[in-house]
Protein backbone atom coordinates (compact mmCIF):
# COMPACT_ATOMS: atom_id res chain seq x y z
CA UNK A 1 0.00 0.00 0.00
CA UNK A 2 1.17 3.53 -0.70
CA UNK A 3 0.22 7.17 -0.98
CA UNK A 4 -0.40 8.87 -4.35
CA UNK A 5 0.74 12.32 -5.45
CA UNK A 6 -0.28 14.25 -8.55
CA UNK A 7 2.35 16.98 -8.88
CA UNK A 8 0.97 19.49 -11.42
CA UNK A 9 0.14 16.56 -13.72
CA UNK A 10 -1.07 17.74 -17.12
CA UNK A 11 -2.48 15.96 -20.16
CA UNK A 12 -3.29 17.77 -23.41
CA UNK A 13 -4.51 15.80 -26.39
CA UNK A 14 -3.12 16.65 -29.84
CA UNK A 15 -5.33 19.15 -31.65
CA UNK A 16 -6.98 20.38 -28.45
CA UNK A 17 -6.65 24.04 -27.47
CA UNK A 18 -6.70 23.34 -23.73
CA UNK A 19 -5.57 20.48 -21.45
CA UNK A 20 -7.92 17.64 -20.58
CA UNK A 21 -6.25 17.71 -17.15
CA UNK A 22 -4.65 21.00 -16.20
CA UNK A 23 -1.82 21.00 -13.61
CA UNK A 24 -3.58 18.63 -11.22
CA UNK A 25 -2.18 18.85 -7.68
CA UNK A 26 -3.57 16.22 -5.37
CA UNK A 27 -2.20 14.17 -2.47
CA UNK A 28 -3.91 10.92 -1.48
CA UNK A 29 -2.71 9.41 1.82
CA UNK A 30 -2.01 5.71 2.24
CA UNK A 31 -5.25 3.73 2.69
CA UNK A 32 -7.63 6.53 1.66
CA UNK A 33 -10.68 6.05 -0.55
CA UNK A 34 -10.70 9.08 -2.86
CA UNK A 35 -13.48 9.69 -5.37
CA UNK A 36 -12.96 11.77 -8.52
CA UNK A 37 -16.29 13.26 -9.59
CA UNK A 38 -17.50 15.75 -12.15
CA UNK A 39 -19.60 16.11 -15.32
CA UNK A 40 -18.76 14.33 -18.58
CA UNK A 41 -15.53 15.61 -20.09
CA UNK A 42 -14.20 17.10 -16.85
CA UNK A 43 -10.99 15.02 -16.90
CA UNK A 44 -11.72 12.52 -14.15
CA UNK A 45 -11.20 9.35 -16.23
CA UNK A 46 -8.15 10.90 -17.90
CA UNK A 47 -6.67 11.60 -14.44
CA UNK A 48 -7.22 7.96 -13.48
CA UNK A 49 -5.71 6.66 -16.72
CA UNK A 50 -2.68 8.93 -16.22
CA UNK A 51 -2.15 7.28 -12.83
CA UNK A 52 -2.55 3.83 -14.42
CA UNK A 53 -0.03 4.63 -17.15
CA UNK A 54 -2.65 4.36 -19.91
CA UNK A 55 -2.33 8.05 -20.83
CA UNK A 56 0.86 10.01 -21.41
CA UNK A 57 1.68 12.93 -19.13
CA UNK A 58 2.64 16.16 -20.90
CA UNK A 59 3.73 18.03 -17.79
CA UNK A 60 4.32 17.49 -14.09
CA UNK A 61 4.68 14.08 -12.46
CA UNK A 62 2.85 11.31 -10.61
CA UNK A 63 4.22 9.48 -7.57
CA UNK A 64 3.10 6.24 -5.94
CA UNK A 65 4.69 6.13 -2.51
CA UNK A 66 8.28 7.35 -2.89
CA UNK A 67 8.52 6.28 -6.58
CA UNK A 68 8.13 8.63 -9.52
CA UNK A 69 6.03 6.49 -11.88
CA UNK A 70 5.54 9.14 -14.57
CA UNK A 71 7.57 7.24 -17.18
CA UNK A 72 6.92 3.68 -15.95
CA UNK A 73 4.72 1.30 -17.98
CA UNK A 74 1.45 0.15 -16.35
CA UNK A 75 2.83 -3.29 -15.41
CA UNK A 76 5.57 -1.68 -13.29
CA UNK A 77 3.29 0.56 -11.21
CA UNK A 78 1.85 -2.12 -8.89
CA UNK A 79 -1.75 -1.07 -9.47
CA UNK A 80 -4.93 -3.01 -10.24
CA UNK A 81 -7.76 -1.50 -12.25
CA UNK A 82 -11.47 -2.31 -12.38
CA UNK A 83 -13.01 -1.13 -15.65
CA UNK A 84 -16.51 0.03 -16.50
CA UNK A 85 -17.16 -3.01 -18.72
CA UNK A 86 -15.39 -5.47 -16.32
CA UNK A 87 -13.03 -6.67 -19.13
CA UNK A 88 -13.35 -10.37 -18.27
CA UNK A 89 -12.06 -13.10 -20.60
CA UNK A 90 -15.21 -14.82 -21.94
CA UNK A 91 -13.51 -18.18 -22.60
CA UNK A 92 -12.17 -18.50 -19.03
CA UNK A 93 -14.03 -19.49 -15.89
CA UNK A 94 -14.44 -17.06 -13.00
CA UNK A 95 -11.56 -18.72 -11.13
CA UNK A 96 -9.29 -18.58 -14.18
CA UNK A 97 -10.15 -14.90 -14.73
CA UNK A 98 -9.33 -14.05 -11.12
CA UNK A 99 -6.04 -15.92 -11.11
CA UNK A 100 -4.83 -15.06 -14.62
CA UNK A 101 -2.49 -12.22 -13.60
CA UNK A 102 -0.84 -14.47 -10.99
CA UNK A 103 -0.45 -17.23 -13.58
CA UNK A 104 1.29 -14.84 -15.99
CA UNK A 105 3.55 -13.77 -13.13
CA UNK A 106 4.63 -17.40 -12.69
CA UNK A 107 3.14 -17.98 -9.24
CA UNK A 108 2.71 -21.63 -8.08
CA UNK A 109 -0.67 -23.19 -8.87
CA UNK A 110 -1.34 -23.93 -5.19
CA UNK A 111 -0.77 -20.27 -4.26
CA UNK A 112 -3.04 -19.06 -7.08
CA UNK A 113 -5.81 -21.44 -6.03
CA UNK A 114 -5.64 -20.32 -2.40
CA UNK A 115 -5.63 -16.59 -3.22
CA UNK A 116 -8.53 -16.97 -5.65
CA UNK A 117 -10.49 -18.92 -3.02
CA UNK A 118 -9.77 -16.31 -0.33
CA UNK A 119 -10.91 -13.49 -2.60
CA UNK A 120 -14.01 -15.43 -3.65
CA UNK A 121 -14.97 -15.94 0.01
CA UNK A 122 -14.47 -12.24 0.66
CA UNK A 123 -16.80 -11.36 -2.22
CA UNK A 124 -19.26 -14.24 -1.72
CA UNK A 125 -18.73 -15.69 -5.20
CA UNK A 126 -17.30 -19.12 -4.26
CA UNK A 127 -20.21 -20.90 -5.97
CA UNK A 128 -19.43 -19.20 -9.30
CA UNK A 129 -15.74 -20.11 -9.64
CA UNK A 130 -16.42 -22.74 -12.33
CA UNK A 131 -18.83 -20.63 -14.37
CA UNK A 132 -18.07 -18.55 -17.46
CA UNK A 133 -18.76 -14.78 -17.32
CA UNK A 134 -21.73 -15.07 -19.71
CA UNK A 135 -23.56 -17.12 -17.06
CA UNK A 136 -23.31 -14.30 -14.49
CA UNK A 137 -25.38 -11.19 -13.83
CA UNK A 138 -23.89 -7.71 -14.08
CA UNK A 139 -23.42 -7.48 -10.32
CA UNK A 140 -21.69 -10.87 -10.20
CA UNK A 141 -19.35 -9.92 -13.05
CA UNK A 142 -18.49 -6.74 -11.20
CA UNK A 143 -17.51 -8.77 -8.13
CA UNK A 144 -15.36 -11.04 -10.30
CA UNK A 145 -13.54 -7.98 -11.65
CA UNK A 146 -13.04 -6.83 -8.05
CA UNK A 147 -11.75 -10.28 -7.12
CA UNK A 148 -9.24 -10.23 -9.97
CA UNK A 149 -7.89 -6.95 -8.58
CA UNK A 150 -7.80 -8.22 -4.98
CA UNK A 151 -5.78 -11.39 -5.65
CA UNK A 152 -2.91 -9.30 -7.03
CA UNK A 153 -2.53 -7.51 -3.67
CA UNK A 154 -1.54 -4.21 -5.36
CA UNK A 155 -0.48 -0.97 -3.69
CA UNK A 156 -3.35 0.90 -5.34
CA UNK A 157 -6.86 0.08 -6.60
CA UNK A 158 -8.19 2.13 -9.54
CA UNK A 159 -11.90 1.95 -10.39
CA UNK A 160 -13.37 3.62 -13.48
CA UNK A 161 -17.16 3.87 -13.04
CA UNK A 162 -17.49 0.15 -12.17
CA UNK A 163 -21.20 0.45 -11.27
CA UNK A 164 -22.46 2.32 -14.33
CA UNK A 165 -23.79 -0.84 -16.02
CA UNK A 166 -25.87 -1.92 -13.01
CA UNK A 167 -29.52 -1.11 -12.32
CA UNK A 168 -30.35 1.51 -9.69
CA UNK A 169 -31.14 -0.87 -6.80
CA UNK A 170 -28.05 -3.01 -7.39
CA UNK A 171 -25.84 0.10 -7.59
CA UNK A 172 -26.90 1.12 -4.08
CA UNK A 173 -26.14 -2.27 -2.52
CA UNK A 174 -22.89 -2.78 -4.48
CA UNK A 175 -21.43 0.64 -3.67
CA UNK A 176 -21.94 -0.18 0.02
CA UNK A 177 -20.09 -3.48 -0.45
CA UNK A 178 -17.19 -1.80 -2.29
CA UNK A 179 -16.78 0.90 0.37
CA UNK A 180 -16.88 -1.68 3.19
CA UNK A 181 -14.43 -3.95 1.35
CA UNK A 182 -11.95 -1.11 0.78
CA UNK A 183 -11.98 -0.18 4.46
CA UNK A 184 -11.45 -3.83 5.37
CA UNK A 185 -8.49 -4.24 2.99
CA UNK A 186 -7.05 -0.77 3.67
CA UNK A 187 -5.74 -0.38 0.09
CA UNK A 188 -5.41 3.13 -1.32
CA UNK A 189 -8.24 3.51 -3.82
CA UNK A 190 -9.05 6.08 -6.51
CA UNK A 191 -12.63 5.77 -7.74
CA UNK A 192 -14.11 7.65 -10.71
CA UNK A 193 -17.82 8.39 -11.05
CA UNK A 194 -20.14 11.01 -12.55
CA UNK A 195 -22.75 10.26 -9.87
CA UNK A 196 -22.33 12.77 -7.03
CA UNK A 197 -24.57 10.71 -4.69
CA UNK A 198 -22.22 7.76 -5.23
CA UNK A 199 -19.25 10.03 -4.53
CA UNK A 200 -20.73 11.44 -1.32
CA UNK A 201 -21.66 8.05 0.12
CA UNK A 202 -18.42 6.20 -0.70
CA UNK A 203 -15.41 8.49 -0.42
CA UNK A 204 -13.28 9.47 2.56
CA UNK A 205 -12.65 12.57 0.45
CA UNK A 206 -14.13 13.73 -2.83
CA UNK A 207 -12.25 15.66 -5.53
CA UNK A 208 -14.53 17.71 -7.81
CA UNK A 209 -13.20 18.46 -11.31
CA UNK A 210 -14.53 20.73 -14.04
CA UNK A 211 -12.89 21.54 -17.35
CA UNK A 212 -9.76 19.62 -16.35
CA UNK A 213 -9.24 21.78 -13.25
CA UNK A 214 -9.56 20.63 -9.64
CA UNK A 215 -12.29 22.76 -8.06
CA UNK A 216 -12.20 21.41 -4.50
CA UNK A 217 -11.08 18.31 -2.62
CA UNK A 218 -12.49 17.72 0.85
CA UNK A 219 -14.68 15.44 2.94
CA UNK A 220 -18.25 14.95 1.71
CA UNK A 221 -19.62 16.98 4.64
CA UNK A 222 -17.24 19.88 4.01
CA UNK A 223 -18.13 19.95 0.30
CA UNK A 224 -21.81 20.08 1.19
CA UNK A 225 -21.56 22.68 3.96
CA UNK A 226 -18.83 24.93 2.56
CA UNK A 227 -18.48 24.61 -1.22
CA UNK A 228 -15.48 26.56 -2.54
CA UNK A 229 -17.34 28.00 -5.50
CA UNK A 230 -20.69 28.10 -7.27
CA UNK A 231 -19.83 25.12 -9.48
CA UNK A 232 -19.21 22.80 -6.52
CA UNK A 233 -22.29 24.19 -4.77
CA UNK A 234 -24.48 23.39 -7.77
CA UNK A 235 -22.92 19.99 -8.47
CA UNK A 236 -22.87 18.50 -4.97
CA UNK A 237 -26.26 17.71 -3.50
CA UNK A 238 -29.46 16.12 -4.80
CA UNK A 239 -31.56 18.06 -5.61
CA UNK A 240 -28.94 20.68 -6.40
CA UNK A 241 -28.45 23.90 -4.48
CA UNK A 242 -30.54 26.85 -5.66
CA UNK A 243 -28.24 29.47 -7.23
CA UNK A 244 -29.72 32.88 -8.07
CA UNK A 245 -28.26 36.30 -8.91
CA UNK A 246 -29.25 39.10 -6.53
CA UNK A 247 -28.63 42.85 -6.55
CA UNK A 248 -26.57 44.19 -3.65
CA UNK A 249 -27.96 46.86 -1.34
CA UNK A 250 -26.32 48.79 1.49
CA UNK A 251 -27.01 46.06 4.06
CA UNK A 252 -27.64 42.96 2.01
CA UNK A 253 -29.18 41.83 -1.25
CA UNK A 254 -32.52 42.12 -2.98
CA UNK A 255 -34.07 39.04 -4.55
CA UNK A 256 -37.57 38.59 -5.93
CA UNK A 257 -38.85 41.59 -3.98
CA UNK A 258 -37.38 40.25 -0.70
CA UNK A 259 -34.49 41.79 1.22
CA UNK A 260 -31.83 39.26 2.17
CA UNK A 261 -29.62 40.55 5.02
CA UNK A 262 -25.87 39.97 4.53
CA UNK A 263 -22.85 40.65 6.71
CA UNK A 264 -21.24 43.97 5.83
CA UNK A 265 -17.88 42.26 5.28
CA UNK A 266 -19.45 40.07 2.61
CA UNK A 267 -20.99 43.09 0.89
CA UNK A 268 -17.58 44.82 0.97
CA UNK A 269 -15.82 41.82 -0.59
CA UNK A 270 -18.24 41.53 -3.52
CA UNK A 271 -16.76 42.45 -6.90
CA UNK A 272 -19.61 44.38 -8.47
CA UNK A 273 -23.20 45.28 -7.67
CA UNK A 274 -24.51 41.69 -7.81
CA UNK A 275 -23.75 38.41 -6.05
CA UNK A 276 -24.81 34.79 -6.51
CA UNK A 277 -26.84 33.53 -3.57
CA UNK A 278 -27.01 29.82 -2.85
CA UNK A 279 -29.43 27.96 -0.60
CA UNK A 280 -30.26 24.28 -0.48
CA UNK A 281 -33.85 22.97 -0.81
CA UNK A 282 -33.89 21.97 2.86
CA UNK A 283 -32.71 25.47 3.88
CA UNK A 284 -36.03 26.98 2.78
CA UNK A 285 -39.02 27.10 5.10
CA UNK A 286 -42.61 27.82 4.17
CA UNK A 287 -44.20 30.76 5.97
CA UNK A 288 -47.59 32.48 5.88
CA UNK A 289 -45.98 35.92 5.92
CA UNK A 290 -45.63 37.67 2.58
CA UNK A 291 -43.27 40.47 3.63
CA UNK A 292 -39.56 39.77 3.21
CA UNK A 293 -40.11 36.30 1.74
CA UNK A 294 -39.55 34.71 -1.66
CA UNK A 295 -42.85 34.14 -3.52
CA UNK A 296 -42.58 30.98 -5.63
CA UNK A 297 -45.25 29.68 -7.98
CA UNK A 298 -45.43 25.86 -7.87
CA UNK A 299 -44.89 24.10 -11.22
CA UNK A 300 -44.38 20.55 -9.95
CA UNK A 301 -44.56 18.60 -6.70
CA UNK A 302 -42.31 15.55 -6.47
CA UNK A 303 -43.56 13.21 -3.72
CA UNK A 304 -41.02 10.59 -2.59
CA UNK A 305 -42.78 9.20 0.48
CA UNK A 306 -40.44 10.37 3.23
CA UNK A 307 -39.77 13.64 1.38
CA UNK A 308 -41.50 16.02 -0.99
CA UNK A 309 -39.87 18.61 -3.24
CA UNK A 310 -41.51 21.61 -4.85
CA UNK A 311 -40.22 22.90 -8.20
CA UNK A 312 -41.25 26.39 -9.19
CA UNK A 313 -40.19 29.87 -10.27
CA UNK A 314 -39.76 33.13 -8.41
CA UNK A 315 -42.83 35.27 -8.91
CA UNK A 316 -40.57 38.28 -9.53
CA UNK A 317 -37.41 38.60 -11.62
CA UNK A 318 -33.88 38.40 -10.21
CA UNK A 319 -30.94 40.72 -10.93
CA UNK A 320 -30.53 39.16 -14.40
CA UNK A 321 -34.15 39.88 -15.31
CA UNK A 322 -35.24 36.24 -15.24
CA UNK A 323 -37.59 34.31 -12.99
CA UNK A 324 -35.19 31.86 -11.36
CA UNK A 325 -36.07 28.20 -10.86
CA UNK A 326 -36.37 27.27 -7.19
CA UNK A 327 -36.48 23.85 -5.51
CA UNK A 328 -37.70 23.55 -1.91
CA UNK A 329 -38.21 20.63 0.41
CA UNK A 330 -41.67 20.70 2.01
CA UNK A 331 -43.68 18.60 4.48
CA UNK A 332 -44.53 15.36 2.61
CA UNK A 333 -47.75 14.97 4.64
CA UNK A 334 -49.19 18.31 3.48
CA UNK A 335 -47.62 19.10 0.10
CA UNK A 336 -48.91 22.06 -1.94
CA UNK A 337 -50.59 21.64 -5.32
CA UNK A 338 -49.57 22.85 -8.76
CA UNK A 339 -50.35 26.52 -9.29
CA UNK A 340 -50.08 27.46 -5.61
CA UNK A 341 -47.82 30.34 -4.57
CA UNK A 342 -45.55 29.59 -1.61
CA UNK A 343 -43.79 32.19 0.50
CA UNK A 344 -40.35 30.89 1.38
CA UNK A 345 -37.68 32.14 3.75
CA UNK A 346 -34.03 31.07 3.89
CA UNK A 347 -33.17 29.76 7.33
CA UNK A 348 -30.57 31.81 9.26
CA UNK A 349 -26.92 30.83 8.71
CA UNK A 350 -27.82 28.55 5.77
CA UNK A 351 -27.18 31.06 3.00
CA UNK A 352 -24.09 30.79 0.74
CA UNK A 353 -22.70 33.81 -1.11
CA UNK A 354 -20.53 33.60 -4.25
CA UNK A 355 -18.96 36.13 -6.57
CA UNK A 356 -21.22 36.77 -9.56
CA UNK A 357 -18.16 37.03 -11.86
CA UNK A 358 -15.65 34.40 -10.69
CA UNK A 359 -18.05 32.10 -8.81
CA UNK A 360 -15.66 31.96 -5.83
CA UNK A 361 -17.10 31.72 -2.34
CA UNK A 362 -17.33 34.98 -0.39
CA UNK A 363 -16.91 34.23 3.30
Amino acid sequence: MASITYDKATRQYPGSDKPAVDALELQIPDGEFLVLVGPSGCGKSTSLRMLAGLEDIDGGSIWIGDRDVTQLPPRSRDIAMVFQNYALYPHMTVGQNMGFALKIAGRPASEIKQKVLDAAKLLDIEQYLDRKPKALSGGQRQRVAMGRAIVREPQVFLMDEPLSNLDAKLRVSTRTQIAALQRRLGVTTVYVTHDQVEAMTMGDRVAVLDGGILQQCDTPRALYDRPANAFVAGFIGSPAMNLVTAKLTADGAELGGARIPLDREIVAKADGDTVTLGFRPESLEVTTLADGTLPVKVDLVEELGSDAFVYGKLAETDAEGTKSNIVARVDPRTPPTMGDTLHLRVRPNELHVFSATSGARIS
